[in-house]
């Protein structure tokens, strides 16, 4: 009897260490490589979605305190920085409060020069190139009852995207000209009538809030379909949007 209860006792320990073991790995792995997020609004529609589950590549900028989980302040700034570059979706923390996350487009690099004039995006005085690009139409919370029209934007280093304007002459469709500061980014959501960005509260973003790169969807639920409500998963399930590569 002694005998089988040493052994019973040997694998439960064993048990026991495998699984502190994976908790550990599963740490390590979302506080140096990647982390998931949940978009929570409809700002960065039509490329982001209400539902999408996704991760965030964190060693595509370097590491801040907001790299770790809780944001122990033990060391300031970035190490292995990385400068990101315009048009990445970046997901950091909101300026007025750190413990929330936002997930915008950086538009603005330190020194740029943007403005929005009569709904058009500029980038150090040049008009950036927007093409219509068809309509789009929610399956959420933000169907809003009609098509939305789209535009098709290119930035100067070639990075392209879908952005919604439902309203030409919104409080964001003409902004006064910023410049960002050094060490300092600013961002803007893609769906741009809708969108709490650097043009109204979050300000200039430092380089420290960033947390890292949006890089891939790995599951979606539409119709404001919750996560736990798995019997209604087959009949939800954005199939064309799984493991779909953010751009």
């Amino acid at each position: 009897m002694a005998e089988k209860s040493e052994t019973t006792q040997s694998g439960l320990w064993e048990n026991v260490k495998v699984i502190i073991q994976a908790l550990l790995l599963a740490v390590v792995i979302r506080t140096v490589f990647f982390q998931p997020f949940t978009i929570p609004s409809g700002s960065m529609m039509p490329t982001l979605l209400v539902g999408d589950y996704l991760f965030v590549n964190k060693f595509s900028y370097g590491y801040s305190k907001y790299s770790l989980p809780f944001s122990p302040d033990i060391f300031s700034g970035r190490i292995f920085a990385s400068e990101p570059k315009r048009g990445d979706i970046v997901v950091f923390r909101f300026p007025p409060n750190p413990d929330i996350d936002y997930i915008k487009r950086l538009i603005g690099l330190p020194g740029d020069k943007v403005q929005v004039r009569n709904s058009i995006l500029y980038v150090n005085d040049k008009e950036v190139q927007r093409v219509a690009d068809g309509v789009f139409r929610a399956d959420d919370q933000y169907d809003t009852g009609a098509d939305v029209p789209v535009y098709r934007e290119t930035l100067d280093n070639g990075v392209n995207f879908d952005t919604l304007d439902q309203f030409p002459d919104s409080r964001g469709d003409n902004t006064r000209e910023f410049i960002v500061p050094a060490g300092h980014y600013f961002m803007m959501g893609d769906n741009r009538d809708n969108s709490a960005d650097s043009r109204f509260d979050v300000g200039f973003v430092p380089a420290e809030n960033l947390v890292g790169r949006a890089s891939m969807i790995f599951f979606s639920l539409g119709n404001d379909t919750s996560f736990r409500e798995i019997w209604k998963w087959p009949a939800n399930l954005r199939y064309d949007r799984l493991f779909k590569v953010v751009e």
